[in-house]
């Protein structure tokens, strides 16, 4: 699995959408704490919406669960959005790593599920690798 954080910043925006392209699955990650990184998810949605393959993969994950005196926005917030675009839902913290492992195990097993080995394309970008002959390990010189 290969992950790339473009942690929503403006710059990205132009690079992001050969990125979509490629993936198998996309997670779209906001800040509990923050209402603004939540009210921009529905604009990076219909960005995969328009530039991924219709059937990548998506999580939306709420981001910080740790910080609960801080919380912006609501798990039923967050339930809400996803149902809204039919994708998958999860919140986890990074810090205290509550649900970190079960984010990318639900999306390797959504990916594997939809045959993820190959890429939105049709085409690898694995190379099969063949069992080697057994070394032979003389001692000495003949």
């Amino acid at each position: 699995m290969q992950v790339w954080d473009t942690a929503g910043q403006e710059r990205f925006r132009t690079i992001t959408a050969s990125y979509y392209r490629g993936s198998n699955g996309i997670i779209i990650v906001y800040d509990v704490t923050d209402r603004e990184s939540f009210d921009h998810v529905s604009y990076w949605i219909k960005e995969i919406d328009r530039l991924a393959a219709p059937d990548v993969c998506r999580l939306l994950v709420g981001n910080k669960t740790d910080l609960t005196e801080k919380r912006a926005v609501t798990t039923e917030e967050g339930k809400a959005l996803a149902n809204q675009f039919g994708i998958a839902f999860l919140e986890t913290s990074a810090k205290d790593n509550s649900n970190v492992e079960d984010m990318f195990n639900q999306m390797a097993a959504a990916m594997q599920k939809k045959g993820g080995a190959s890429t939105a394309a049709g085409t690898s970008d694995s190379v099969p690798l063949k069992p080697s002959k057994p070394v032979d390990n003389k001692k000495g010189c003949c």
